[in-house]
């Protein structure tokens, strides 16, 4: 009767140098590519963060300029003069500050558009260590503007809150405003004018008293 042949046991164990290193470029593949997602994620919520940031800013000197609308020429000036570019701390402070002590409707104009300003740089959120500023958008710059023409006593009309600020990654200038256009803050490092440049606008009517 015939034996079947059997094969020396092998004295091989473990992995080879191959497999390996095949392991390793399989990982490292699967590694990049989730740091890469993971990257993509981070640039979207900041996009994100930042819209929702300038709708609540608009909404929020909207809501200023109906509490306050007796006053409606000093936040957006008229059809042929608008109110001047906001951003980047280009309004001084006011005096009283209307937080602390009773203003009239002129003082606390002046006060909206200084301290509207101050959250649009993040100035009123600042970091006790470093002193550095939190919140506010990037690069921010705020139209505010009217139809109503100059010299009529009923401010009553539509008026457009238009908010700029520089995004993370170069796309189209968009059309819909040109609120901060040709200012330079929107331009990519290669030379592309306002490539960088986000814009939310709001349109709304306001009642004047």
């Amino acid at each position: 009767m015939n034996t079947p042949y059997a094969h020396p046991p092998s004295d091989q164990k473990g992995f080879s140098m191959i497999e390996v290193l095949v392991t390793v470029v399989i990982l490292a593949v699967g590694l990049l590519g989730i740091a890469a997602l993971q990257f993509m994620s981070k640039r979207s919520n900041f996009e994100a963060v930042q819209r929702t940031a300038a709708t609540m800013l608009a909404y929020d000197i909207i809501e200023r300029m109906r509490t306050n609308s007796t006053q409606l020429m000093e936040y957006a000036g008229d059809a042929s003069t608008p109110s001047p570019l906001l951003g980047g701390a280009t309004q001084s402070t006011p005096d009283p500050n209307c937080s602390t002590a009773s203003c009239a409707p002129f003082e606390l104009s002046q006060y909206d558009l200084w301290e509207w300003e101050r959250s649009l740089d993040g100035a009123s959120e600042i970091m006790t260590a470093s002193g550095n500023n939190t919140g506010g958008l990037v690069s921010p710059t705020a139209c505010i503007t009217t139809t109503v023409p100059a010299g009529i006593t009923d401010r009553s009309g539509e008026y457009r809150i238009a908010i700029a600020w520089r995004g993370p990654t170069p796309l189209s200038d968009p059309t819909i405003s040109t609120c901060g256009q040709g200012s330079g803050k929107y331009n990519s490092e290669g030379g592309g004018a306002d490539i960088h440049r986000r814009v939310l606008v709001v349109n709304t009517f306001i009642f004047a008293q």
